[in-house]
């Protein structure tokens, strides 16, 4: 009895995060059968381990830090500040699973569009096997997403860890957690379990927290972080884990403090891996590059015609929103006769500890590292009404501007608001208006972005040193 013969669809799509359902219902919307596939919990990361859930935690302990500073504000509030763990999972669960089950019954009952829920694997540049189908199109797009890389560090194999997606089931506190790795998701969960009430130590590698960011930015964070008891560990250049009891030992080869971190509990948090390692992509001839992501161009398409690869596992941005502008990319160049492309973006994203901090563009470093001569405005978040009014001064933010053509080049917002302040100068970006667009627009009082325009009054050289808020 021979093999049945494979499904056909005009369009397969591998992987239900956010750029997934929203091609799938464009192409099915033109008239295209399309079948997509989903291995776990539909909605990718943001919906159940990312955005969503997160910050409806970040939401929960910045209730909590407010309730604890009631008495600032004149505010009187009987007893200690309790967490409810319990609680405060529970709301999170219910958020969280309202995206997801939205998610799936949108693409359950979406006309000419079949799910198949299984572990998807290539059989050949136009064959997908899931489970005991095989599903074939002369289209298919890659969207699977990525996960926490487990580092491959002493001891690691002999301890119990928590990641960014096992912390979604903790509705406990812990006493002391460990933090390995202090970029963006180590921080943003830091600073959560100490509002909660955990004891926290963030151990970092390198010789500042983010040091993606600017050495100014970095500073601040750090700053912001301690001030609220928070432990930050940085050099640590050998990390070995280990059990003592009912503790987890860290060991640290820091440049200052104790060889050695004891805690309860410990989170990875050193960066992500794109799912791409057993979709059968060799079957297919998709070219791999450096740390499994799948090579893709400026339009998505990878090396082999009709395949696309689209969010986290492409290598191309790794935040919700660029997995939709992705969706966006190839939408519109294979509907719309739209050319668009990656390239045609500004690096924008946002760290949602509090206050958060938004980005876009390029770095004071990246700046540097162009040559071009270029002035920058910089503003203490004390200096701004709002943010006195709101008992919420900590951090700065500034502008870099070209100085020849007066083209925006990278903007900091870190202070209340700063996620979304930064769209005022982001947009101008892709508007490629001068800052002097900004400057002579009269914005709200009172806010944070009503300090933009005053304080491109006072650019100066950028120079390779800078000072936090300077």
């Amino acid at each position: 009895m021979g093999a049945a013969m494979p499904t056909s669809y005009d369009a397969i799509i591998i992987g239900t995060g956010q750029a997934g359902p929203s091609l799938a219902g464009r192409l099915a919307a033109a008239g295209m059968r399309v079948a997509i596939v989903e291995r776990g919990r539909f909605g990718g990361t943001c919906v159940n381990t990312g955005c969503i859930p997160t910050k409806t935690l970040v939401a929960s302990a910045y209730a909590a830090h407010m309730a604890r500073r009631a008495g600032e504000f004149g505010v009187d509030v009987a007893g200690a500040v309790r967490v409810d763990m319990r609680r405060v999972k529970a709301r999170k669960d219910a958020i969280s699973g309202t995206s997801r089950t939205g998610v799936e019954n949108w693409l359950k009952h979406m006309e000419r569009c079949t799910v198949y829920e299984g572990q998807a694997r290539f059989e050949s540049p136009r064959e997908v096997r899931v489970g005991a189908d095989t599903l074939a199109a002369p289209r298919i797009f890659v969207n699977v997403g990525g996960r926490a890389v487990v580092p491959d560090m002493p001891g690691v194999g002999q301890i119990p860890y928590l990641t960014n997606s096992s912390m979604m089931d903790v509705d406990y506190l812990p006493s002391h957690l460990i933090v390995v790795g202090g970029s963006y998701v180590g921080l943003e969960f830091g600073q959560m379990y100490r509002r909660f009430g955990s004891e926290v130590t963030v151990v970092e590698m390198a010789d500042r927290l983010v040091p993606r960011e600017d050495e100014d930015v970095s500073a601040a964070i750090e700053g912001i972080l301690e001030h609220e008891g928070i432990a930050v560990r940085l050099n640590a250049k050998c990390i070995a884990l280990s059990r003592r009891g009912d503790d987890i030992v860290a060991r640290v080869d820091c440049e200052e403090g104790t060889p050695e971190v004891v805690g309860s509990h410990v989170l990875l948090a050193v960066g992500r891996r794109p799912n791409t390692d057993d979709l059968g992509l060799e079957r297919a001839g998709v070219a791999v590059g450096r740390g499994g992501y799948i090579v893709a161009d400026d339009q998505l398409r990878t090396n082999v015609e009709g395949i696309w690869a689209l969010g986290d596992c492409n290598g191309r941005g790794a935040f919700t929103h660029t997995s939709y502008n992705d969706f966006e990319i190839v939408a519109a160049n294979l509907l719309d006769h739209d050319l668009r492309r990656v390239s045609d973006r500004i690096p924008a994203y946002a760290l949602y500890i509090d206050p958060p901090l938004g980005r876009a563009g390029l770095s004071d470093a990246e700046v540097l590292a162009g040559g071009r001569p270029a002035l920058v405005a910089k503003r203490a978040m004390t200096n701004v009404t709002r943010a006195v009014e709101k008992g919420e001064t900590q951090g700065f933010m500034k502008i870099v501007v070209d100085a020849k053509t007066g083209e925006i080049l990278g903007a900091a917002i870190l202070g209340p608001g700063g996620d979304e302040v930064i769209h005022s100068i982001l947009d101008v970006m892709y508007a490629k208006a001068p800052y002097s667009l900004i400057r002579r627009a009269m914005h709200i009082h009172p806010t944070v972005s009503e300090l933009i325009p005053t304080m491109l009054d006072d650019l100066r050289p950028l120079a390779a040193a800078t000072t936090p808020g300077g």
